[in-house]
């Protein structure tokens, strides 16, 4: 039940795969405390939600939508990959990922277009169309492993000679969601170089992009929140015994280190912890009681965090450390 009041958030959603069902249970209160939603952002399937909400869904049509969703739809296998035994490791050689990733991209698409929204254009805004950093409702994060770069899109996509507004939506969340040898990475050919660039999931680089709307100077009109997923062993040692538990290791660590030292600093004054209750990344065939417990723990997260929240606290937090962007020829609020 929304409070009547006029508020308005930013947002950000951390990656996690199926995960990102407790991102739609926490978004689902802050709709219900009042926030309306300006910027959004996200990486693999934080950025599915912010692309999603972006589109016009709420919070409530989120839970429905991943409530009712048969994920092992999303190991969408492709020719090799059905031969037996050696179908798999004959696609990690020859694609570099053992699934397609078409469904997924064709299941965005068909959501997106619902609402009317096709490419980036559709989701210029008004007020800020000058400002390229805010023209556009929706951010996501996708890394260029070929050029060792991170892609913020759809501005970046600039870089291989695309004009940023005709950038498809779902296309853009597809490279965000190619989780590394899980999903055959994208291969963008680059206009201006003629090269081919491979681009694989936005986690390798920044997997919690709550940076992202930030700039140096100024009070905040309005906050960023963050919303993040919270591992039952986030934080405790990882053991190495062997080549295999090493690799895991060090991948862990690429995907988490960079804003785990962040989140860490920003004492986690504008970000949401919601706890994943032992649900991997890649359980597709989660049960539906399980599906619904991570929902409710997103909810029982953001109820928490906002029974605790003062705009005022946030500022004077934020502003000891780095300084929080200012928004003066933002939109004013009534």
């Amino acid at each position: 039940m929304s409070t009547g009041n006029n508020l308005v958030a930013d947002a950000v959603f951390e990656g996690g795969g199926v995960k990102g069902i407790g991102l739609a249970g926490a978004v689902a209160v802050a709709e219900e405390k009042g926030y309306r939603w300006s910027n959004l952002a996200g990486t693999s399937a934080g950025a599915i939600v912010a692309a999603l909400l972006a589109a016009g869904y709420t919070g409530v049509e989120l839970r429905e939508i991943m409530g009712t969703l048969d994920y092992s739809k999303f190991k969408d296998a492709g020719f090799l990959d059905k031969i037996p035994v050696a179908g798999p490791v004959a696609s990690l050689v020859f694609e570099k990922g053992i699934y397609e990733g078409k469904y997924l991209e064709g299941w965005i698409t068909g959501l997106l277009k619902q609402k009317g929204i096709e490419t980036f254009g559709d989701l210029i805004i008004e007020e800020f169309k000058d400002d390229l950093r805010y023209r556009f409702r929706l951010n996501v994060i996708a890394s260029d492993v070929s050029r060792g770069r991170l892609l913020v899109l759809p501005q970046d996509i600039a870089d291989f000679g695309i004009k940023p507004e005709d950038l498809n939506v779902a296309f853009a969340v597809r490279m965000s969601m190619s989780i590394p040898f899980f999903y055959e990475p994208v291969i963008l050919r680059n206009m201006k170089t003629n090269e081919k660039c491979h681009i694989v999931d936005g986690g390798l680089l920044s997997n919690f992009p709550v940076w992202l709307f930030d700039t140096q100077g100024g009070i905040p009109q309005w906050p960023t929140f963050g919303f993040k997923l919270v591992e039952p062993e986030e934080g405790a040692p990882r053991r190495v015994r062997g080549p295999i538990s090493l690799f895991a290791a060090l991948f862990s660590t690429m995907m988490e280190a960079h804003d785990a030292r962040y989140i860490e600093e920003e004492n986690f004054v504008r970000t949401v912890p919601i706890p994943t209750l032992g649900v991997k990344t890649t359980e597709f065939d989660i049960p539906r009681a399980k599906s619904e417990a991570l929902y409710q723990s997103g909810r029982t997260a953001a109820e928490k965090f906002f029974a605790a929240w003062n705009f005022a606290r946030y500022v004077e937090e934020y502003r000891r450390g780095r300084p929080e962007r200012s928004r003066s020829d933002r939109l004013k609020l009534g």
